[in-house]
């Protein structure tokens, strides 16, 4: 049998992480941008990314790895690029404040592009693209971290499972929402699948030596997507984000630079207005009719459902919105350990 959940209402998981993350030294304003994203992920049953990261992100800020009071600050030498320097900030709160940006910036000039620099675990990513899309831009996405996966070729990990997000809107729609990652597993997902005492996927995951493996309980880290080709990714990423913004990881991290292996994450993060391109008014009713197009196209079988990205965990959404937030009851019982040691109510 699976094991048991507990059954959460999303405001209250969001009011009651949000206190989590207050009375562990963060302000209330980027508190509850934390609990925005995690809550958001668990919404959208990305739970690898949701209520299951609170435990972790209290850890990051515990031991000061995340910082509790960043100093965030853009530089920029052009209108439609700015670079922030997170000074540790946790992912969401420096990826929503460049989201943000962006947004302003391409507003303004058509484009925005923001580099970020020095974050902690960014989260779901597909969040603040899905931000940009709100705003009735189009977001983009891309990040890199530390090296947890394999490349074909080399012992150990060699590179990050940096994820890769765009969000287009659509009108009378939930947003064409794509948020994957260059890896055949999440990090996060192999915890669930050992949690849960399940055989992983083949060709998902991997020993330290790189040996491939079905066990959760051996598994160390994740498999490229498709081989070569999410290695690729995962290189071309990390060229996009760390390097572009002079913050590179890979370099560092499998160099004799004692700080190679400080945990960080870099970011870039672009926002495009449909009106720069001269196409305004048409561009919301062509998403839409792509969409309709592709929805009506004849189904392999009576079985099959046709989806876009982004429609099936937005259908998600309404559901735990409307009936609660699933959390694994392992992850519940941290959880409810750190409030504890916070000083903070559980609800019941």
């Amino acid at each position: 049998m699976p094991p048991p959940k507990v059954l959460v209402p999303a405001a209250e998981l969001r009011t009651f992480t949000t206190a989590l993350f207050a009375a562990a030294g963060v302000s209330a304003e980027h508190a509850a941008t934390i609990s925005d994203v995690l809550t958001w992920a668990s919404l959208r049953g990305v739970d690898s990314h949701g209520a299951s990261r609170v435990p972790r992100y209290l850890e990051l800020l515990d031991s000061g790895e995340a910082n509790k009071a960043p100093a965030l600050a853009f530089g920029s030498t052009s209108p439609a690029v700015a670079v922030l320097d997170a000074d540790r900030a946790p992912g969401p709160v420096a990826l929503t404040a460049a989201a943000d940006e962006a947004i302003s910036r391409a507003r303004a000039s058509g484009i925005g592009a923001v580099g970020v620099r020095r974050t902690v675990h960014t989260g779901a990513i597909g969040y603040y693209t899905s931000r940009i899309a709100d705003a009735g831009l189009v977001g983009i996405a891309f990040v890199a971290g530390m090296p947890n996966m394999a490349y074909p070729g080399v012992k150990g990990a060699a590179v990050a499972t940096s994820p890769l997000s765009i969000a287009v809107p659509a009108p009378d729609r939930p947003p064409a929402l794509l948020d994957m990652a260059t890896a055949g597993i999440a990090l996060g997902k192999i915890a669930q699948f050992r949690n849960a005492g399940k055989q992983l996927p083949e060709g998902t995951a991997a020993t330290a030596d790189g040996t491939p493996t079905t066990d959760p309980n051996l598994a160390k880290m994740p498999l490229p997507l498709g081989g070569v080709k999410g290695a690729g990714m995962s290189l071309v990423f990390e060229l996009l984000t760390s390097v572009l913004v002079g913050a590179p990881i890979l370099s560092s991290f499998h160099s004799d630079d004692p700080q190679g292996r400080v945990h960080r994450q870099n970011a870039l993060i672009l926002a495009l207005d449909p009106a720069a391109f001269g196409n305004a008014d048409e561009f919301g009713p062509a998403v839409a009719g792509t969409l309709t197009s592709l929805k009506g196209l004849t189904r392999a079988d009576d079985e099959s459902e046709i989806r876009y990205p982004g429609e099936g965990s937005a259908a998600v959404a309404g559901r735990r919105t409307a009936e609660g937030v699933p959390v694994a009851a392992k992850v519940w019982a941290e959880i409810q350990v750190a409030a504890e040691k916070l000083g903070v109510p559980a609800p019941v």
